[in-house]
């Protein structure tokens, strides 16, 4: 699952998102989903969310 589709998401999956700062590079942070911060159903970007580590940015892979 590729992380655009807000129903695919939810509390404390495992995920891999892209932080803002890192958009330019790719590179990926894991951690678990504490809030989903988008409420359109899709987005073609990724789903942005807030981890357990308060760290926000955009779904790329669903990993759990």
């Amino acid at each position: 699952m590729n992380g655009q589709v807000r129903a695919d998401i939810r509390a404390g999956l495992e995920v891999d998102i892209v932080l803002k700062q890192d958009q330019a590079s790719g590179k990926l942070t894991h951690g678990t989903v504490k809030d989903i911060l988008t409420n359109s159903p899709r987005h073609p970007h990724g789903i942005k969310v807030r981890l357990t580590s308060g760290q926000v940015g955009r779904v790329k892979q669903i990993t759990s």
